[in-house]
């Protein structure tokens, strides 16, 4: 092997020297001496000879000089450098320069030679590598160029930011690569282990993401072409909500595509965190090794690359700004990038990806259906419907809760599993700064709501027609609670044979700034999504007026509101108990304000008939029915009320029921003088 001095520092290349900008570019090396030691005892009864056993030295060095022409590296390192040689499509020159890597990173005898050097500038860096592998210094610098293919493999990288000795100066692919290439023979794809993974199958079908339409059929198509033709440069990114989906969307597609999808995680083998610029090498040389093979690559949780970690702490995306833009023009193996957000992607990046595709949350009749998966036979119809209604509730969240339930409730009965389930992801809702799970019925209501018994001033059969057949209005329910206004929107979506999408102000009103604003328009887009009927109980919560507001997030919400009414093309029913308290400007948006009163008095005898025969109390008597003649603020509701409680506490006779509909509105009149029954 030549000696270290056998290329002086003069016969570098000058015009490679501009790349080490920055560098201290001295002349010369600072290479230690040992001090003689003329104190040096010598053993009793020996001559030292020193001329003897220099010239001795000096024949081992010529010796070792002459042989190094011959001198090869261990077996198995060679035979893995010949693999990776192939694969990459690495130059003799690159094979040895990573052989030596490999080597001053595991043998002690180089290791030490690497400290006894010094820290070099990666100038003297390059003249050492020709040096000591006879290799020309400008050949050098090509193989260790940021173009060359070492570096767009990310199998050895120079650090040219700092001095350091030759092992830390060469950066290979990860700290195990060295260890891992010296002790076995193995597959290259084994070398990204705990940095790239394959990706487990798919769990979803292309059914469960029908909500994305034409967006997924195009990026289907786009994907098959690009994996025929082995079109450069592929790139898709998809951003939403955690939970929405986009893991399980890559999978879904790869397996649609019968193409192998492998995964550059954020974490390594024992769970700890990949920075930034390891996950991009990772990338790298992930798109070397499968550049021949049916594959799709997956980097999620992209955000950590692309996003700036604060005012002063640049992202690594930033950071190796040109790289990325290259590799974005030009990867071999088409990649989907997953983000759970965009707000800080540089527009430079934006703009060389193919398809952007936002992920919506699934519409509720989608998240129904796979909350029925993610449970299966525990999960109760009544418990699916309830849960899939919540507007800002993620697959994600129940698919972890049903995890957790299915590994310990194997024995238990489907009540305790269902409430089980809600309470964990009510838990998670609340701690995500959403409402908790709103209070649904427990079945979609049919065939409840009697027109009969709604006491309106207008006629609502006729104005059902008139929705069926546009499909689009804006209706304000007004009066009293209890008298049928959250019942007709449920009849009428019923009607229109449309999802119903129930929202009350607990779904939406959230303490956090901004955050109501944004659950009122997910439950308009949802509702735009699903085609269904959105109805907003309580829309004096949103819609109050603003004259009278005392917060500035009492305004924007009020703000929001009025803008999503006045752009949504649906079916929207909002109710609300206190009419005079909204704002004049809402009031203009609707084309239908329906007032809803107590019922009448030959309503309230016609219901209380029919209520007890149902509930098998024979035939009311003329005392029954001049009582019911008194309570003149009966509802539909305090009927409701009186039949839950008979289901605890049995009713006797129409004089019982009477009597419990008298309490009942006594309650309601909160301390004004009693009616009816005493």
């Amino acid at each position: 092997m030549p000696h270290l001095h056998s290329q002086s520092k003069a016969q570098a290349d000058p015009s490679e020297d501009d790349e080490d900008e920055g560098e201290d570019e001295d002349n010369g090396y600072a290479i230690p001496v040992e001090p003689h030691a003329d104190n040096a005892s010598v053993p009793p009864g020996s001559a030292f000879d020193e001329d003897a056993a220099v010239q001795l030295l000096c024949e081992r060095l010529t010796e070792a000089e002459e042989s190094a022409g011959d001198a090869a590296p261990p077996e198995i390192l060679a035979v893995n450098m010949q693999r990776l040689q192939a694969l990459v499509g690495l130059s003799d020159a690159e094979t040895r320069i990573l052989t030596f890597g490999a080597l001053v990173h595991t043998d002690r005898v180089l290791d030490l030679m690497s400290d006894w050097v010094g820290d070099l500038t990666s100038a003297k860096l390059f003249h050492v590598l020709s040096a000591v592998l006879d290799i020309s210094e400008k050949t050098v610098r090509a193989a260790l160029s940021p173009q060359g293919a070492l570096a767009r493999s990310g199998l050895l990288t120079v650090d040219r930011k700092q001095r350091w000795n030759v092992a830390a100066k060469l950066d290979l692919l990860s700290d195990s690569f060295a260890d891992q290439v010296v002790s076995d023979v193995i597959d290259p794809v084994d070398l990204l282990r705990g940095m790239v993974t394959l990706a487990p199958r798919a769990t979803l079908s292309m059914v469960d993401f029908a909500h994305l339409g034409e967006q997924l059929t195009l990026m289907r198509s786009y994907f098959e072409r690009v994996s025929l033709t082995r079109r450069r440069g592929a790139n898709v990114l998809v951003y939403g909500e955690p939970g929405t989906g986009k893991t399980e969307l890559t999978r879904m597609l790869a397996r649609a595509l019968r193409l192998s999808l492998y995964e550059v995680t954020g974490g390594d083998e024992e769970g700890d965190a990949v920075l930034g610029d390891q996950r991009l090498r990772a990338f790298r040389a992930a798109q070397a090794f499968f550049t021949e093979q049916p594959v799709l690559i997956v980097f999620d949780e992209a955000e950590d690359v692309f996003s700036d970690g604060g005012p002063n702490e640049r992202s690594v995306a930033r950071t190796r700004k040109a790289w990325l833009n290259r590799a974005l023009e030009d990867n071999p193996v088409p990649t989907l990038w997953l983000s759970n957000s965009v707000a800080g992607l540089d527009p430079a990046f934006v703009r060389r990806f193919d398809m952007v595709l936002q992920m919506p949350l699934p519409p509720s009749r989608m998240r129904e259906r796979i909350i029925h998966a993610a449970c299966g036979s525990h999960l109760l119809d009544s418990t699916a419907y309830r849960i899939s209604r919540h507007s800002a509730l993620t697959p994600g969240v129940v698919a972890r809760a049903a995890a957790v339930l299915l590994e310990v409730a194997d024995d238990w009965p489907p009540e305790r599993f269902n409430e089980t389930l809600e309470r964990l992801v009510s838990g998670t809702l609340k701690a995500q700064g959403h409402a908790s799970l709103s209070q649904i019925t427990a079945a979609p209501p049919t065939g409840a709501y009697d027109l009969a018994y709604v006491n309106v001033d207008a006629d609502l059969p006729e104005l059902a027609r008139g929705v069926i057949r546009t499909r689009s209005a804006r209706l304000c329910l007004y009066g009293p609670p209890g008298t049928g206004k959250t019942a007709f929107s449920a009849w009428l979506a019923d009607e229109m044979d449309v999802p119903l999408l129930s929202q009350r102000a607990s779904d939406l009103i959230s303490p956090f700034v901004g955050e109501t604003e944004r659950n009122i328009a997910l439950a308009f887009e949802e509702a735009a999504r699903d085609g269904a009927l959105l109805c907003v109980d309580e829309a004096d919560s949103f819609l109050r007026d603003r004259a009278g507001s005392r917060y500035g997030w009492e305004v924007t919400a009020v703000n929001e509101m009025l803008t999503q009414i006045a752009n949504f093309t649906g079916v929207l029913v909002m109710s609300t108990n206190l009419l005079n308290a909204l704002d004049e400007a809402a009031l203009r948006r609707f084309d239908v304000k329906l007032h809803f009163d107590y019922l009448s008095t030959q309503q309230r005898r016609a219901l209380f008939a029919d209520r007890c025969g149902a509930l098998g109390l024979g035939v009311p008597d003329a005392e029954c029915e001049r009582q019911l003649a008194r309570l003149d603020t009966l509802t539909p509701g305090e009927f409701a009320s009186v039949i839950r409680r008979h289901r605890l506490s049995p009713l006797r006779s129409p004089a019982d029921f009477a009597r419990a509909l008298a309490a009942e509105c006594n309650v309601k009149q909160r301390g004004a003088a009693p009616i009816g029954f005493v």
